[in-house]
């Protein structure tokens, strides 16, 4: 069975995730109602130019 006091004090959180999560939270990043509001200009632009 795991002793789980043990196991926390082996646990040192990665540099790698405090790097990645920086590197995420930094982007700007498209989510599906930015495609959908983008899809929707795009079909009124189109209808306006027929």
């Amino acid at each position: 069975m795991l002793n789980f006091e043990e196991e926390l004090k082996k646990f040192h959180p990665s540099l790698e995730i405090d790097e990645a999560e920086e590197a995420i939270y930094n982007q700007d990043l498209t989510d599906m109602a930015d495609l959908l509001v983008n899809l929707v200009k795009e079909s009124e632009k189109k209808e306006a130019d027929k």
